[in-house]
């Protein structure tokens, strides 16, 4: 038993020297990422899900496809600015042009066709 489990040792040991480091956030704690669909896949995804579909499991994660909240652009600019019930803020991370990105991705995708692009100047009238 303590040979097996020795060997175990030493071939996670191995496969983590040999695993390539990756970083999930950019550096600084700032998001590099410009295109909203960048910053949607950095960001939301996971939680989300890629579709927009949202989830339930752990917690509830409403859906954004097709959903008629999305419409109120303020709405979603608080939301990714200040947070909302379990999810984080991301003022601190993301600058005007990237908020303003992301809520405007969400708004024309996953079955969402609202009208209107958000402006940074919108974004920073919120913070």
């Amino acid at each position: 038993m303590a040979l097996l489990m020795r060997a175990a040792t030493v071939s996670a040991q191995a496969v983590a020297q040999d695993a390539p480091r990756t970083i999930t956030i950019s550096p600084g704690y700032r998001f590099t990422e410009r295109s909203g669909e960048a910053l949607y896949n950095a960001t939301c995804a996971g939680c989300h899900m890629p579709d927009g579909k949202g989830a339930q499991g752990a917690g509830h994660y409403p859906a954004l496809a097709d959903n008629p909240a999305v419409e109120a652009a303020p709405y979603v600019i608080v939301n990714v600015l200040h947070g909302r019930k379990a999810m984080p803020s991301f003022g601190d991370a993301m600058n005007d042009d990237q908020v303003a990105a992301i809520v405007n991705y969400t708004r024309t995708h996953f079955g969402n066709r609202f009208v209107g692009d958000v402006t940074p100047s919108q974004v920073r009238s919120l913070r």
